[in-house]
Formats: structure tokens, sequence, C-alpha cells
């Protein structure tokens, strides 16, 4: 049995490539969701309207027929359910055939060029519009679910990008295709077809990822702050990737939650804290710095953990006794995050030390002790920072 899976393009006719056309005409039954099967209704072939992958191998495994295609949306390499299908049918002779993907279609049509652009799914997500429209010179978000144009260019508003371009391409390549343009704030209130994709311009994107960001750049208030030195030290040690989970325990100003929230740009971080004056502030302040990817909870440790997914990388600040405890939250159902602890005290040190030692690790403890300068009349003098304990543990 010979199965093709097939990108039908954007409206499976006028973007549909010859080579996909071909094999479409050469199947025995059509296999697909309704809107990638109807564009083929007169060539009268059966057809069996299903997308999910069970679905879909069972009536393969049934089937009498010596050829299928499966139809697939835009191209079968851009958030498809192609590279499941592959696997599940293995036992099959299969051919993936490319097709043409809704960034490649609106880009020719914006005349953009695509090779840097940054590709978001938003489907079942909403993190991370800002932060990756704020670190990409272009962006390109496939929408999904409840997430509309008008809210990507709401978060924007938000999150002090109103300037941005944005570019609507809604039903792509059909008769009644629609492309709008205008900034976020212009576009913030539009109405699109749920079948839409949005493309953003930043002329002056962030250029590196930030460590050790200075202290006068973050919104104070009364709350404690973890020091700049002492940040890059911790974002070293943490090695936060591109798609983490970060808990950030004890977040105060959200500083460290901001430098994580930098580095996962797919990712989302959790920051927590008791008080209600550091949640807000780091509410404002990821505000300040693009970070749509930080999500505040405010509660005690452990009990304000319960409902997070768990953590790829694990920083606790403050935990005000229950070090143990946020451990085992963390490390619940399997997980085995990279984990940071701060402490200043003696007594805070032996609970961290102790508390990873009994799950197993070897705690490798560090003390810092940062020396800045300031200037007192004529002279540079030393002005010594209180000294801080580094205590990692967990995976590398």
């Amino acid at each position: 049995m010979k199965i093709y899976i097939v990108g039908i393009g954007m409206d499976g006719v006028k973007t549909l490539t010859a080579e996909a056309g071909k094999a479409i005409e050469s199947a025995d039954v059509l296999i697909g969701a309704k809107r990638v099967t109807e564009p083929f209704a007169a060539l009268g072939k059966p057809v069996f309207e299903c997308w999910r992958t069970d679905g879909i191998c069972e009536y393969i495994s049934r089937g009498r027929f010596r050829t299928a295609a499966v139809l697939m949306s835009g191209d079968c390499g851009f958030f498809s359910g192609a590279q499941a299908l592959v696997k599940r049918l293995a036992e099959y002779d299969t051919e993936v055939i490319a097709g043409i993907s809704a960034p490649v279609y609106l880009c020719a049509r914006l005349g953009l060029p695509w090779q840097d652009m940054k590709l978001v799914s938003l489907h079942g997500a909403d993190a991370g519009i800002a932060r990756n429209v704020r670190g990409n010179a272009l962006c390109f978000f496939l929408l999904g679910g409840d997430i509309t144009p008008a809210d990507i260019c709401g978060r924007l508003c938000e999150y002090g990008m109103e300037d941005i371009t944005v570019h609507i391409g809604a039903r792509l390549a059909y008769p009644d295709e629609r492309i709008i343009g205008g900034t976020a704030k212009e576009l913030s209130e539009v109405r699109c077809d749920p079948l839409c994709a949005v493309i953003t311009e930043n002329p002056s994107p962030e250029a590196r990822v930030r460590y050790g960001i200075p202290d006068g750049e973050f919104l104070r208030g009364e709350v404690p702050m973890t020091k700049a030195e002492i940040r890059a030290i911790i974002a070293a040690k943490l090695g936060v990737c591109e798609n983490d989970t970060v808990w950030d325990v004890g977040c105060g100003t959200g500083s460290v939650s901001v430098e994580c929230a930098l580095a996962a740009s797919d990712g989302t971080v959790f920051a927590v804290d008791k008080n209600e004056q550091a949640a807000a502030l780091t509410e404002r302040n990821a505000r300040k710095f693009g970070c749509d990817n930080i999500r505040v909870y405010r509660g005690n440790a452990p009990g304000a953990l319960a409902e997070l997914p768990g953590p790829d990388r694990l920083f606790i600040g403050g935990a005000n006794g229950h070090i143990a405890e946020i451990l085992d939250a963390a490390f619940a159902e399997g997980n085995s995050p990279r984990t940071v602890i701060t402490a200043v005290s003696l007594e805070t040190l032996h609970e961290a030390v102790t508390a990873l030692r009994d799950r197993g690790f070897s705690p490798e403890v560090t003390q810092i002790s940062a020396v800045r300068s300031r200037v007192l009349g004529t002279h540079t003098m030393p002005d010594p920072q209180d000294p801080v304990f580094i205590i990692e543990g967990g995976a590398k």
C-alpha cells in the first residue's frame, strides 16, 4: 500500500504544486479534514474526513485500497501532523510531498524575506508574543484557538510596542483573501476571519540576550532585589534554554524572572511570591522589559506551586524555611530541574545543602562577594556588597 502525505498549500487550488496534484489524482482515496478535502470533490474519489492521527491510522489499517493521499493544509513540515503520522505509518510505503506554507505565501504577498523570520505557533499557547516581537525583526504567528489578531495587537500595546508594524492575512489564497497592515495600536480592534496569520516588523529588535542587567533599570520599590553581579552568575548556572519552563520562587522585584524570560523566549517563567508588592513589581518589570512569558503567582510556596507545570529550571531566592517542600514540588512526577538556590545566612545555606543531599544530589556551593566602586570626594572607593551563597544541584 502506498501512502502519500500531501501538503496542499493554502487553498488546494491556486497554491497546489504539480507534484501534489499528481499524487492526489493517482490516489484511490483521499483522507483529511473537510476543509482540505473539499477542493478535490470534483475528482469523485472516496473521501474519509478525519484529521486525528489515530483515526487516520485506523482507517488505513482497515483499508482495501492500493494508494491513499492524506491531505495536510499548507506544508507538511510547518506545525503539521505529518511528522507523527509518518512515525505511525512506518510499516507502509509513505512519501511526503511538500506544499506552500502560510509564512512563505504571506511573505511573498508582502514582498518580505522569511529566511530569518521567527516562526511562532499560538495553537494552545499565548505566552511569548511580546517577547518574540521584541527580540526579532520579523515574526510570523500562526493563530489558533481563541487568540485573534486583535489580541496580538492588544498584547503589543500593553507591553509598550504600539508602534510595531503588523500585517494580517486572512483566508490566504481564497477568493475573499484579505491582507491588511498598520501599527499594533491601529489594529488593536480589528476583526478577522479565524483562518488567518500575523506578521510583525520590528526595525530595532534586541540584539542580544542580556545578563546582569544594571540594577537601576529595574523598578525597585521597597522590595529586596538580587544584584546584577549575582544575577549574572545565577543565569550562567541555570543555563536557561529557549523553550524552558522556569520557576522563580521568591521572585522579589522580578529581576531574575526577567533575565530568565529573556533567554526563554518560547518558554514560560512562573514567578511566585507571597508579598503583594513584590508580585506587583514583578508584573511591572515584566512589562518594562517586554516579557509577556512571565506568569506571576501570589502565595506561599510550596502551596502556590501546586498547579504549575513541572520546571526545567528552578531558582529559589526566598523560601521562608520551606526549601525541602519546594524541591519536592519541583521534582514531583519524574521532573529533574536544574536548581539554583541563593542564601545570605548560614542557616539557609545549611537548609539548602541538606535538602539537596537528602534528595540524592551533591550540591556545589559558591560564595560571591562583589565589590563595586563609588566616588567619595576626589577618590574612588571600594563599596563591598553583602556576600551571597549560591547553591546549585539537580540536573546538569
